[in-house]
């Protein structure tokens, strides 16, 4: 356990920036660059990523992995994990160019967001477990789609205009990229539609119980809720007008989601939610149950036994409930 909590953001941040460079070097200037340094590098850096989110996951107090650092960190993994994955069967595409940046923008914005697990009663753990792994893969969709619909427009500008391929920069065919275009659009708008209804159901059980309530206008709530609403109408548009399923077409939906998705995540940073409120109200109620909880042990021995156990009784509740 002490090795692990040695393993710091940073060590994986400079894996994969190293693997971008590398990438850069051998499009531009290094031609004759082996694949097999890029996935090394890749490889250690995405085995310090694993180690990091497992010791994030059992030093955690409460629900491993349920803040919003480990959101994006989470995300910028299965980015990770995409990318190294194709880079296995396409060598010498110069896929880390599309996707390594967007790795690192994740890190860099995890950077800047809480790291206090998101507040949530014990009757909507689940739901909140489901409405985190949707979105999450719904994000992760969405990118990869970003991705592949990036490459597909300049493959096909490079066709149109007879362009040589530039030293290693090669990319993958038009047709693999269409494929992925069009399953990207599908699969994203199933991940981020059940993310999205499984925190309608989560919000309306938190107004039930009248415990960690966010109001329906919440930055939060109607940011998601234009963002499927854009993936629905993109995978209608697609399914209904047949010559959106292939070509450019097909690759600008792609571009315009991960936009949408760009805008989100910016409205959740800047804007103000009732998340962050929640999240400074259980530190301060869990700091001053540390201070209840200590002050009824420095008491001294009371011969009515009975003065104690209702001294240590609400503590006792108080942990169970937050538990």
């Amino acid at each position: 356990m002490l090795f692990l909590s040695r393993i710091f953001v940073f060590c994986f941040a400079a894996s994969y920036s190293l693997a971008l460079l590398l990438e850069i070097a051998r499009a531009v200037l290094w031609r004759n660059l082996r694949p097999v340094f890029i996935l090394g590098v890749t490889a250690a850096g995405l085995l310090a990523h694993t180690l990091y989110l497992v010791n994030r996951a059992i030093a955690a107090d409460s629900t491993p992995l349920s803040s919003a650092f480990d959101w994006y960190v989470l995300g910028a993994w299965g980015l990770a994990v995409v990318y190294f994955y194709w880079s296995c069967h396409y060598r010498n595409s110069a896929l880390g160019l599309f996707v390594l940046p967007l790795v690192l923008g994740l890190i860099g914005l995890a950077k800047f967001a809480s790291r206090e697990p998101f507040p949530q009663s014990r009757a909507g753990q689940i739901w909140g477990s489901i409405h985190g792994v949707f979105l999450l893969l719904g994000l992760v969709a969405v990118a990869m789609g970003f991705v592949a619909g990036l490459m597909y427009l300049i493959q096909s500008h490079r066709l149109k205009n007879k362009l040589t391929t530039a030293g290693s920069m090669r990319l993958p065919s038009l047709e693999w990229l269409e494929r992925v275009n069009s399953r990207a659009i599908l699969i994203s708008v199933l991940m981020v539609g059940a993310g999205f209804a499984s925190g309608i159901v989560l919000n309306m059980v938190s107004h039930r119980s009248k415990i960690d309530e966010v109001p329906w206008t919440d930055p939060v709530i109607w940011s998601t809720s234009l963002m499927f609403a854009w993936l629905l109408a993109a995978a209608i548009f697609s399914m209904l007008y047949r010559p959106a399923r292939s070509g450019r077409k097909v690759a600008y939906l792609t571009v315009a989601s991960f936009a949408f998705l760009a805008v989100a995540l910016g409205l959740r940073l800047l804007l103000p939610s009732e998340h962050t409120a929640m999240i400074e109200k259980q530190k301060t109620e869990s700091r001053n149950l540390k201070v209840e909880w200590v002050a009824c042990e420095a008491q001294p021995p009371n011969p009515t036994a009975l003065r104690s156990v209702f001294c240590l009784l609400p503590s006792a509740l108080s942990l169970e409930i937050l538990r």
